[in-house]
């Protein structure tokens, strides 16, 4: 079982996340080919299977501080909120190695001002933001995934398409609401 998860605690579909920058009609082709898995190898279950931030997990593996490169972002509204959406890379700060991409879907209104205007100014990674912030949050692991990464995020994770990496859904809350969707890969 995927640490202590139950499907009815929280629901992020990847489909939809993809669809925010990816082609849903070519079965997000550009993107790669995913599937859900119990089980992955070693570091990536100890760097995925878990209820904590990204930020804070792949700076202590790597031992390195990270900074995030927004590629693309949106914002639009719908009945469920005011979204806020980015393509992410995160680099470690001493030698530039990508070691995470990963997509972030946000709810703005669910975030204090000051909280918002800092990830939106696109300097800092979200987990860092809500960590200095003191925002009381709730990571839930959602599903775990195993990627053949397809061209677009190969180049992204500087890896070859059709390599194999993985990755997780999870879903934030902060001060007890449902407020950030992630689709969050680790590099090779």
């Amino acid at each position: 079982m995927v640490a202590g998860l139950s499907k009815d605690d929280a629901d992020v579909k990847i489909e939809t996340l993809l669809a925010e920058f990816y082609d849903p009609e070519a079965g997000f082709a550009q993107w790669g080919q995913c599937r859900s898995t119990l089980r992955m190898p070693s570091p990536y279950d100890e760097l995925l299977n878990h209820h904590s931030h990204m930020t804070v997990t792949v700076e202590s593996h790597h031992g390195d501080k990270v900074d995030v490169v927004v590629h693309r972002h949106h914002r639009h509204a719908d009945d469920h909120g005011d979204w806020y959406v980015r393509e992410i890379t995160l680099k470690t700060q001493t030698s530039g190695k990508v070691v995470q991409y990963g997509i972030v879907r946000l709810n703005v209104s669910a975030l204090a001002p000051e909280v918002w205007k800092q990830i939106e100014s696109r300097q800092t990674p979200l987990g860092r933001v809500l960590i200095e912030h003191n925002v009381l949050r709730e990571v839930q692991l959602c599903e775990l995934w195993e990627i053949q990464a397809g061209p677009a995020l190969a180049s992204l994770l500087h890896a070859e398409a059709g390599d194999t990496v993985y990755g997780r859904t999870a879903l934030i809350y902060c001060d007890g609401e449902p407020a950030i969707e992630l689709l969050e890969v680790v590099a090779k």
